[in-house]
């Protein structure tokens, strides 16, 4: 059997030093984001302290499809790890969960990737959700996972606003005056505003987004839908191309990176 097939095939044992892709769900609320800081806990310190263990003690580096915030979950992070053991998938995945007991990171699926293949760099896609628990009670069971606006708010009239997001634009108004990119030019997607009884959920898709631009352009979208804003305000504000311009920065609660996508996937054909 060649060893591009050992790789590929589910269940079988990958080379030592193989590339690994992990599926990585996680709770954001204990972490001060995925990546390291110099104080606090980071998902980057959980995941390479496991894989470390995995790797009987030889250290172990990640790098990862996106640097989440502190605070913002994820359902469909993608890392990749390098182990220079022979190891099989599921191997890989129980190890790496047991190891990282009892915080709440878990690996959902882990597939041994082709070389040339990166986390980061070989993404086309990220998909991230927005959740609005809107109602006049407080949440008990979903606290910490959505953001709570008590206070009406029209759907209809945030779609028109996000509407005019979509497609190639100057987001330096729905960046963070921090954001490190070289470029605030990016093309959005998809970003849609959808109800479901008192949940509003707000989808969001690009090839790649800028820092806090998604919890930005959602603090501007709950502006319009509670009728502090026209739509149209929203084509001013982009514009503008200043930080100011643009509405609040959303609570990161509600935020949560739900899928990566590649044009070579490393999890095709898995469960």
């Amino acid at each position: 059997m060649k060893r591009a097939d050992r790789m590929e095939r589910p269940g079988l044992i990958a080379h030592a030093g193989a590339l690994w892709a992990l599926e990585i769900e996680y709770d954001g609320r204990p972490f001060v984001g995925w990546q390291r800081q110099a104080l606090g806990l980071s998902v980057q310190d959980v995941l390479e302290e496991a894989a470390t263990k995995l790797a009987g003690d030889e250290p172990v580096a990640s790098i990862v499809a996106g640097r989440t915030d502190s605070g913002v979950h994820a359902r469909g992070q993608v890392a990749q790890i390098r182990l220079a053991r022979a190891i099989t998938p599921e191997r890989v995945r129980e190890a790496l969960n047991f190891h990282m007991k009892p915080h709440p990171v878990a690996v959902l699926r882990a597939a041994a990737a082709p070389e040339g293949w990166n986390a980061r760099f070989s993404a086309i896609r990220r998909a991230y959700r927005y959740r609005i628990l809107n109602r006049r009670a407080r949440p008990a069971l979903e606290e910490g996972r959505v953001w709570h606006v008590p206070g009406r708010l029209d759907v209809a009239a945030m779609q028109r606003a996000a509407d005019i997001l979509v497609g190639h634009h100057d987001f330096t108004s729905f960046r963070a005056a921090s954001c490190q990119a070289n470029s605030p030019l990016r093309t959005l997607e998809r970003l849609e505003v959808s109800r479901l009884g008192e949940e509003i959920e707000i989808v969001a898709e690009a090839r790649s987004f800028l820092h806090h631009q998604v919890r930005n352009m959602v603090g501007t979208l709950k502006l319009v839908g509670e009728g502090s804003w026209a739509p149209e305000r929203v084509a001013v504000a982009l514009e503008a191309r200043q930080r100011a311009a643009g509405g609040p920065t959303a609570p990161p609660d509600g935020l949560c990176m739900t899928g990566v996508f590649y044009p070579q996937d490393p999890f095709a054909g898995m469960a």
